[in-house]
């Protein structure tokens, strides 16, 4: 941007001229075309601040900005004592459902509509606010009720699209909704975001990357394109442009918990050393670990004795003592050297796994019901976990709940890019079904 453009944002902060929507556009739209502008901005804001006493309208001015900045709680607090006028009761609204205070929200929206702010963009901000608190029913009556040209707008069709999404409608409908919304305005941040996200779902990982970076070039700055966008880089191993995405988030919203941890997250692991040939030693070990122990040609006592321990690969074998083993019935000194030879052989021992022994208690200690299988069997993406867990728990191979309950928390802390704010999410996630992972 021209440093006359610069001047020209500044000077929309600092005039005294009439301040409206059509300002406010201004300046989102120069910091979407440039967001180093962003800087420029918020010293421009801090400016006004310092000034002191601010007239009603000039309160408008500051608390709009305020909102821009993602100072949300200081906006409020300003658009309160502002002129009760139409823009700042649309400001005041929008800060509050930035801080998820809904019923301010509302009132908010009614009071901006009822002082002549554009009606359709009030009951758009309403059913936002309905779907966001859990009632996507009235969402979508709200959304039934407009007509005419607002039907056509992207705002309208995003607007639709996630709600119908959370009433758990057709997704083909949702991703149509999102496609129609992107048509109509191709840098409108929701559909862009929300139509990403369809795409991540489907696994198509280079369409939602187009997506999330147009998503993330919006202002002000959304914090789900940028981590999201940030999770598709580290998936890369582009761990620079992924820092990039969590810091955008940090300079607006600097106590942003997920953005802080996924920072660090990246840091380490751009840092770390990649020893490949360990990796590949791993692997063949995991490999090793994993075949069943009925490959092996043993007595049939070693066999039975094995089989009913509970022992089905030498990872099992390599996970219990001699001792656990003499103390089986019928399992004596022939069986144990018999055993040992079979280890020796592949570089193996009894006990030598003995400390990542799991507890014992089978994950099903009952015959299951028809109602309980029937949720051990419900599909993983039914706990509509973020970006980063998701991906972690496909590359683990976990497809149904019953894979992921067999699992305990350090399996999947062995993930790569798997860390504790997942495992978190996974557990708060099974903690809602009534479940926990094995071992909890």
């Amino acid at each position: 941007m021209a440093e006359s453009e610069q001047v020209d944002l500044k000077q929309l902060v600092l005039d005294n001229a009439s301040f409206g929507p059509h300002e406010v556009q201004q300046l989102v739209d120069a910091i979407s075309s440039d967001h180093s502008n962003y800087q420029l901005l918020r010293d421009a804001v801090g400016e006004l601040q310092a000034k002191g006493e601010h007239s009603p309208a000039g309160k408008v001015r500051l608390g709009v900005c305020l909102y821009l900045v993602g100072r949300y709680y200081k906006a409020i607090e300003v658009l309160r004592k502002a002129d009760g006028g139409a823009l700042a009761n649309f400001y005041l609204a929008k800060s509050c459902f930035a801080r998820e205070q809904y019923q301010a929200t509302l009132e908010g929206f009614r009071a901006a509509e009822k002082a002549g702010y554009d009606a359709s963009a009030c009951a758009l901000g309403r059913a936002e606010v309905q779907r966001c608190s859990g009632d996507p029913t009235a969402a979508l009556a709200t959304l039934d009720n407009l007509s005419g040209a607002i039907e056509q707008t992207a705002e309208y069709l995003t607007q639709r699209a996630a709600t119908v999404a959370a009433m758990g409608g057709n997704p083909n409908e949702v991703v149509a909704l999102y496609e129609r919304a992107v048509d109509a305005d191709g840098d409108h941040p929701g559909a862009l975001f929300g139509l990403a996200l369809e795409s991540d779902r489907r696994g198509s990982d280079e369409a939602a990357l187009r997506l999330y970076k147009r998503a993330a070039n919006r202002f002000p700055t959304n914090v789900g394109p940028l981590l999201n966008l940030g999770l598709l880089y580290e998936d890369r191993d582009q761990f620079e442009r992924a820092a990039q995405c969590y810091q955008r988030i940090l300079d607006v919203y600097p106590y942003q918990v997920s953005a802080a941890l996924f920072i660090k997250d990246t840091e380490a692991c751009h840092d770390q050393y990649y020893d490949e040939d360990a990796q590949k030693k791993h692997d063949r070990m995991s490999q090793m670990l994993n075949i069943p122990v009925t490959d092996f040609e043993l007595s049939v006592r070693s066999r039975n004795c094995l089989q009913k321990m509970g022992i089905m690969t030498l990872g099992d074998l390599c996970r219990c003592t001699e001792q656990e083993l003499l103390a089986s019935k019928n399992f004596g000194e022939t069986s144990l050297v018999e055993i040992r030879e079979m280890l020796t052989n592949r570089g193996l021992r009894l006990g030598q796994f003995a400390q990542e022994q799991h507890p014992a208690e089978m994950f099903e200690p009952e015959p299951l019901s028809a109602d309980e299988q029937a949720v051990l069997n419900r599909s993983i993406s039914e706990l509509n976990l973020s970006v980063r867990a998701r991906k972690c728990i496909i590359h683990l191979g976990i497809n149904t709940f019953s894979d992921l309950l067999r699992r305990t928390g350090d399996d999947l802390l062995e993930c790569k890019n798997f860390g504790v704010t997942s495992l978190n999410e996974v557990r708060e996630k099974l903690a809602f079904q009534g479940l926990k992972l094995r071992g909890e």
